[in-house]
């Protein structure tokens, strides 16, 4: 009983820690409210509060805050299957070989983890306005944000190159290229 409420307690604090990364790490996005020819009424306990037919909300994103929510969501699907991994090797559950497995998977993904942000540091250094990599089972999807509009076939075969070299020569590449704004 004690286990499971160790691995329940690991689990929560591990949800808070990403909730909360993920909270002041998530894209703020700029919305401006404009009031015109509004009501305002204060209440006692110093809210505000506006009274008007209409009022016109917008919001502006950017493509650094689809790469931000990218980045986020990979990280949140990898620290649920790191907390599953945890999980079984702390298990009395399981058997020496099946803990041996997913100890072995956790460092694999902990190598894997630390070649994409290489890849992403190496093509930034390139003169790339931001990079980001990530791997699906056997395939590297690298997605750069460039300044410049025009994308050669030399330059993506250049960034292919650089995806096989760090994650092995018959790993499949796929470059896409988005606009910086």
């Amino acid at each position: 009983m004690l286990k499971k409420q160790t691995v329940w307690l690991l689990t929560m604090i591990g949800l808070v820690v990403v909730l909360s990364v993920y909270y002041v790490m998530s894209p703020t996005s700029q919305t401006a409210v404009t009031y015109e020819d509004a009501e305002v009424v204060s209440s006692e306990d110093g809210e505000e509060w506006v009274f008007e037919d209409e009022v016109e909300v917008s919001t502006e994103s950017s493509a650094e805050d689809l790469f931000n929510v990218l980045r986020m969501e990979v990280q949140d699907e990898r620290s649920a299957l790191k907390e599953q991994l945890t999980s079984k090797v702390a298990s009395a559950d399981f058997s020496a070989a099946e803990k041996d497995e997913a100890y072995e998977a956790m460092e694999e993904l902990n190598r894997l983890e630390s070649k994409e942000k290489l890849i992403e540091t190496m093509i930034r250094a390139m003169g790339y306005e931001d990079a980001l990599v990530r791997t699906d089972e056997e395939r590297v999807l690298i997605t750069v944000k460039s300044i410049d509009h025009e994308h050669s076939k030399e330059a993506a075969n250049e960034l292919v190159q650089l995806g096989r070299r760090e994650m092995g020569e018959n790993t499949f590449v796929s470059v896409m290229f988005e606009p910086a704004e």
